[in-house]
């Protein structure tokens, strides 16, 4: 990360802790984790059971990821000026966000350099860097269940956390975006056969997080399911391992992220379903905020730098060649 970098870790009290694609092999943002620090490149991604052919394809490229965020543009004095949201984190200096430093594809702090990459991260670096001239992101560490109170106790500018925008979340807080979309997945342990999609989860003692969409969609789409719930990311696929479940159900690009991650130890089961979920940069209730981040979005989609750094932090971490659909910024 450039010189200028400064992000400091500042933990709530709480904690916090992404359809898979064809080739790989069966991992992205309800707002989830991961707990393994992201390695550099060339060195293990997270397992010691990584092969050396898996560790080259699943590490993040550091270097392409920080000279992008540097690279990436600025706004102007007249456009800082004109949103009261932005004016107040460039007079602050610094770019107070909610986030995670666990999540393998979108947000995992390495703990060689201090420094945190993924796309939702890169995003939220890509945004300071756009209004303050310098990556100097701060981050509080959320959950599921802590997003709102966060913005709505002004303990943050804004919150990056594979954030899905919904109606009832909406009365709460406002978002940009969508910046991404996603589906549910079912992760399963590599040896489980039984499960193969959505239909074989009846009767099945499933894992969900709390304060994501995966409890509402799976009762939609599998209500015969008995449902766990979890605070964490963690903690569900924890009790997958110690066989407490049978299945996981979360975003799915947050189970890419556990395939990568840990690769030989989960599957994908079946084709992600439910809704199309977008993510959102979670901003406080009726900021103005929103047209201006909105507006940066546009920028990042509009020269490429959307696609370049989902390439970085996914496409070339999971094996997938086809970018993803960009999403209708203020949709």
């Amino acid at each position: 990360m450039s010189k200028n970098l400064s992000q400091q870790v500042v933990l709530d009290r709480r904690g916090f802790v992404a359809a898979t694609f064809a080739t790989v092999a069966g991992l992205g943002l309800a707002g989830c984790s991961d707990t393994s620090a992201e390695a550099d490149k060339g060195s293990a991604a997270g397992s010691s059971k990584s092969s050396e052919d898996t560790e080259a394809s699943t590490t993040l490229d550091a270097k392409a990821f920080d000279k992008l965020v540097d690279n990436g543009p600025k706004a102007d004095d007249d456009a800082i000026a004109a949103s009261t949201w932005a004016t107040a984190v460039k007079d602050a200096g610094v770019f107070k966000i909610g986030g995670v430093q666990t999540s393998t594809l979108f947000s995992l702090l390495n703990e060689k350099d201090g420094q945190t990459r993924g796309f939702d991260a890169g995003i939220a670096q890509l945004l300071s860097n756009y209004i303050l001239g310098e990556n100097k992101v701060e981050i509080t560490q959320v959950t599921s269940d802590t997003r709102e109170s966060v913005l709505q106790n002004g303990q943050v500018d804004a919150v990056f956390a594979t954030y899905t925008i919904t109606d009832e979340r909406k009365k709460l807080v406002s978002f940009a975006g969508p910046y991404y979309y996603t589906q549910q997945a079912i992760l399963v342990l590599t040896d489980n056969d039984d499960i193969k999609g959505v239909d074989d989860l009846a009767d099945k003692n499933v894992a969900v997080q709390s304060g994501s969409n995966g409890p509402a969609i799976l009762e939609e789409f599998a209500p015969k399911a008995s449902q766990q719930e979890f605070k964490t990311d963690e903690e569900a696929r924890q009790a997958l391992q110690q066989g407490r479940v049978d299945a996981y159900v979360i975003d799915n690009n947050m189970q890419q992220s556990a395939l990568v991650r840990e690769p030989g130890n989960y599957k994908i089961a079946g084709k992600p379903f439910g809704s199309k979920e977008p993510y959102g940069i979670g901003l406080p209730l009726d900021s103005d905020g929103v047209a201006f981040v909105n507006d940066f979005l546009k920028k990042i989609e509009d020269d490429g730098t959307w696609t370049e750094l989902w390439q970085i932090c996914i496409g070339d971490r999971t094996g997938d060649t086809n970018v993803p659909e960009l999403p209708e910024i203020g949709a």
